[in-house]
């Protein structure tokens, strides 16, 4: 019996209950069932407006422009991003912040499923005018601008980003906030065209 028991105790001495760490997902599959879930969480389109020949510039008519406080004429970007750029400034009263609006060749969930899909940006889904939507922003240091991406049609999306150009002017909220307006307004002027 003596013999048995020291065995025994051999045999659980290798043997622990604790091992001192703790089970987590796979990251792989966690972070592909999260941007699953986003992309579901897009409404379905509603209608298909054509980007195809329209000019950025055109889609924040008089009234908008001065709700969203823009006082400069409204320009096409020195250095277009993904496609036809127009940038709109707010440079007469501080805080100054500057608009830019972008109609880009990509379907929306790309920003959240697809190559424009970056790890540094946070992404969430909504809805803008009943339209399949992303908020794209990066969540740390201070804040300087948010971008509203609109998927407008298969393969095209509206592209509004408000940037604060006095420092410190606005929070991440404020600019989000912006963004989605003034997405929303060009989205309303798209389909008025169509």
């Amino acid at each position: 019996m003596l013999v048995f028991g020291g065995v025994l105790t051999l045999a659980l001495a290798g043997c622990t209950t604790d091992t001192g760490g703790q089970a987590f997902p796979d990251e792989p599959a966690l972070a592909s069932a999260t941007r699953d879930a986003k992309v579901s969480a897009l409404p379905t389109r509603p209608a298909e407006l054509s980007l195809h020949g329209v000019d950025p510039c055109a889609l924040l008519a008089a009234p908008q422009l001065d709700q969203l406080k823009i006082n400069s004429k409204p320009r096409a970007a020195a250095e277009p991003i993904d496609g036809p750029t127009c940038v709109f400034d707010s440079d007469a009263v501080e805080p100054f912040h500057t608009y830019y609006v972008r109609t880009v060749t990509a379907d929306v969930e790309e920003w959240i499923t697809g190559k424009r899909r970056k790890n540094s940006m946070t992404t969430e889904p909504k809805a803008i005018g009943g339209f399949p939507a992303v908020t794209n922003y990066r969540d740390a240091g201070k804040p300087g601008d948010c971008e509203t991406l609109v998927g407008v049609a298969q393969g095209q999306t509206l592209a509004t980003r408000a940037i604060t150009v006095t420092a410190g002017a606005f929070t991440m909220p404020q600019l989000c906030e912006m963004s989605a307006q003034a997405a929303d307004m060009a989205l309303q002027t798209l389909k008025a065209r169509n």
